[in-house]
């Protein structure tokens, strides 16, 4: 069984951008969007050569983002003739669409002020994110997920792992829970 610890997959799909802007004049065509997880791992959109200063993709990119990124930067970028450019970037925080609260699968939508290259707001970039949730075990034709071991006894894990009970030997429901205990030993 492999358990995948060092990166989440991210569902980004981006709808739109408003009002963009080059050196503060309205952007005529050929803009796309770039996003980032890392310096190493990066997705672009198609070039839209149509909507000018309100352009529009709905293009789904799935990206691998490291589990310590504590941003995801999205670039609009302008292609013209002589040069391809980013024109505006905004950073997205990653506790937006993640954070104990969102399970996986949840699709959140989003909208975030873009600023250029000045810090001058340059326009609005709409777009959805979702954590794709893992597959880690198959049982049978039916996939399983399983979340990653945050903590909780491996006693308490493997049980969950191993869709065993308590000790009457009923199923588990695939929910573990647990109350932290500080002791003043421990301090």
């Amino acid at each position: 069984m492999k358990f995948q610890n060092t990166s989440r997959t991210l569902e980004i799909t981006i709808f739109s951008c408003e009002d963009l802007r080059n050196d503060r004049k309205s952007v005529k065509k050929n803009s796309y969007v770039v996003v980032r997880t890392d310096h190493l791992n990066s997705r672009a959109t198609k070039i839209d050569t149509e909507g000018g200063s309100y352009p529009s993709w709905n293009e789904k990119l799935m990206i691998d983002m490291p589990l310590h990124e504590r941003f995801i930067i999205l670039e609009a970028h302008c292609k013209t003739s002589s040069c391809d450019r980013i024109i505006a970037a905004a950073r997205m925080p990653v506790t937006d669409f993640t954070g104990g609260y969102l399970p996986d699968n949840y699709l959140n939508i989003l909208s975030y002020r873009l600023t250029d290259a000045r810090g001058e707001r340059n326009g609005i970039i709409n777009l959805s994110v979702k954590v794709t949730a893992p597959e880690y075990l198959s049982k049978g034709n039916e996939k399983q997920r399983f979340p990653e071991n945050n903590g909780c006894s491996s006693k308490a894990y493997a049980s969950l792992i191993n869709g065993g009970g308590g000790d009457g030997g009923e199923k588990n429901s695939g929910v573990v829970t647990g109350i932290p205990v500080w002791s003043a030993s421990l301090m």
